[in-house]
């Protein structure tokens, strides 16, 4: 063992992310009446005769972490450290590990993980099957570019380490867990001069403004992400603040790992009403331009904060809508769409994809600008716009992404995924999602 390289191997127990507890989707629709069987060890014997689906923290929107026709399997108990070399950044553990306990382990060593989406609280398992994406997609591309290799149980009993450039890890990446069981993830770290990180906010006020910003900031800024007054109309549509950062020196001591402060209620559904979310977008919209260095779980995790946030839409719960365009006219068209149906879009993120590709078969990044809208569940109301939206997304020759979705049809996931014919060939029969039975049937 070289002096760098560190073993670590932690008994199994269950982190509290302030997520509801069971097991159903972020957005709380839809809800799947469903039996949960905890995995203690990755060998676990496992059901037969029934489709079952690796279940990890939850974080997916849609159904594409439930299965209508028999168990998930909980993996948040296989959260072991395997190893870690702290000279090279190359990191393996359990599948069940989450990208937080990642970054608690390595950030005072140096090192980060290498793509970090808005929440900390997903399992590598779960990082690997949605193939994630973070505000440096730009300069890292995709989660599944930096695994070294994975371990994958299939229903057959067999054990297999895959690495990049065998179909079957590129089947496995973005593979929503369709595969098989994932065992453990080895990833490459990225080096960090500290945990914090140089941020800038900048107001814009139109997306000629962003797309400005942005073409400034791809080759100075390793991070860069807007956000969007969803509700703007007329001149004022597509005005928001463009956050940008960079890593930065700082104290050797790493900043903690926050605690999130749980929400003890679902909010009653006046509070969503358009006309105070207009009021606190256009609030959110005179902030002033600012400069600041602050903790990466902050700048990376905002919304982690407030554990259980997903419960300020009500019992019916939310839908993202997530899409990816290749230009910024099919975004104009989405907000444009948005407003004037006046859904009230509490979150609207705007980001733009590199042209990194990803190793996974439907991996949902690729050139162009995705944006990320979320609605409140309102029933048939909300289901025709998203409809609408859909159809927006297919004109200007877009996707859709899985991860984030509960309601799109199969020809808009056909559309957007000119691979998914080979994918299929790679499916273990015995694994099956709520989401894959809707569109594929």
């Amino acid at each position: 063992m070289s002096p760098g390289r560190e073993t670590v191997v932690r008994q199994p127990a269950v982190e509290r992310s302030g997520d509801s507890a069971g097991p159903e989707s972020w957005g709380r629709y839809p809800r799947v009446a469903q039996e949960a069987l905890p995995l203690a060890w990755a060998d676990d014997p496992l059901p037969s005769g029934v489709p079952v689906l690796a279940h990890g923290m939850g974080r997916s929107y849609g159904d594409s972490c439930l299965n209508a026709e028999g168990p998930v399997l909980l993996t948040r108990e296989l959260r072991r450290f395997i190893s870690f070399d702290a000279d090279t950044g190359v990191l393996r553990a359990e599948a069940g590990t989450s990208l937080g306990e990642v970054t608690q382990l390595v950030l005072g060593r140096g090192w980060i993980p290498p793509v970090l989406p808005g929440t900390q609280f997903v399992t590598l398992g779960g990082a690997v099957a949605n193939d994630i994406h973070g505000k440096n997609h730009h300069r890292s591309a995709a989660f599944g570019r930096h695994v070294r290799a994975l371990g994958l149980r299939r229903s057959d009993g067999s054990l297999s380490t895959l690495y990049p450039g065998d179909p079957l890890f590129a089947a496995t990446v973005a593979g929503l867990g369709l595969t098989g069981l994932i065992t453990w993830v080895e990833m490459q770290l990225e080096r960090v001069p500290s945990g914090w990180i140089e941020a800038q906010g900048i107001r814009f006020a139109s997306l000629e403004e962003v797309e400005a910003l942005d073409d400034a900031s791809r080759d100075t800024h390793a991070h860069t992400v807007a956000w969007i007054d969803g509700l703007a109309r007329g001149k004022a549509l597509g005005r928001g603040v463009y956050f940008r950062g960079n890593p930065a020196e700082g104290p050797a001591t790493p900043p903690r790992r926050p605690s999130p402060k749980n929400l003890p209620f679902e909010a009653p559904e006046f509070l969503l009403s358009p006309f105070l979310l207009r009021t606190f977008n256009a609030l959110y919209d005179h902030l002033p331009r600012w400069r600041s260095r602050t903790s990466a779980w902050k700048f990376f995790h905002p919304l982690d904060a407030l554990g259980g946030w997903n419960r300020l839409y009500g019992r019916r719960g939310f839908f993202q809508h997530q899409s990816v365009v290749p230009d910024m006219e099919g975004v104009r068209a989405l907000l444009a769409l948005t407003s004037t149906r006046g859904q009230a879009a509490f979150l609207t993120v705007l980001k733009r994809f590199g042209s990194l590709s990803s190793p996974g078969m439907l991996s949902f990044p690729r050139p162009g600008w995705t944006l990320a809208i979320d609605v409140p569940n309102r029933g048939e109301e909300t289901l025709a716009y998203l409809d609408e939206m859909d159809a927006v997304v297919r004109t200007y020759g877009g996707a859709m992404y899985p991860a984030k979705d509960a309601r799109m049809s199969a020809e808009t996931f056909r559309l957007g995924y000119p691979r998914l014919d080979e994918f299929a060939t790679f499916i273990d029969p015995a694994f099956r999602s709520r989401f894959w039975s809707r569109v594929m049937g």
